[in-house]
């Protein structure tokens, strides 16, 4: 169906698919951006949660993103074995440990934060910047709505659903 030919009110149903097509086109420029992570996206995804939200443990980082935790602990382990991150011991539970970045993990941050932002930006080219900006302020907005209604909700599930 050419644009001229879609309906002008949506239709029950194009929400997911419009979200469908958008994170298709999003994921793959997003695994090209990150080719060189230990662990790709997932890797930008938790040295960025690292650097930016300071969450208290392990624990609380694949809580945050979703990431079960024995997949979390060896994607840590590479990102130790990259000096991307290091895990020190927490002075109030010696069982838990925290994650903080290296100074070589805020540098590839800083790199592969450019490439994300481009990625980004090519995505939300097809509309107007302010437009774009309020776009991702509401989905930011939504994504943590259905959060918290569904702590447990993975966002890879959800992408694994909608792939052949």
């Amino acid at each position: 169906m050419t644009a001229e030919l879609r309906p002008t009110s949506p239709v029950p149903g194009d929400l997911g698919w419009n979200l469908a097509m958008v994170l298709r086109g999003y994921q793959r420029q997003l695994e090209t951006a990150v080719e060189g992570l230990p662990g790709g996206v997932r890797c930008y995804q938790v040295l960025s949660t690292v650097i930016h939200r300071d969450l208290p443990s392990q624990q609380a980082i694949g809580a945050h993103l979703a990431i079960d935790r024995t997949v979390l602990t060896y994607l840590l382990d590479g990102m130790v074995d990259a000096k991307l991150v290091e895990r020190i011991p927490d002075p109030t539970d010696r069982r838990a440990r925290k994650i903080r970045a290296t100074a070589e993990g805020a540098s590839v941050l800083t790199r592969y934060e450019a490439r994300v932002a481009a990625v980004e930006a090519g995505i939300l080219s097809g509309i107007p910047s302010d437009a774009g900006h309020q776009l991702a302020a509401l989905l930011g907005t939504l994504a943590t709505s259905v959060h918290r209604a569904d702590p447990t909700a993975s966002p890879c599930e959800a992408v694994e659903s909608l792939t052949p």
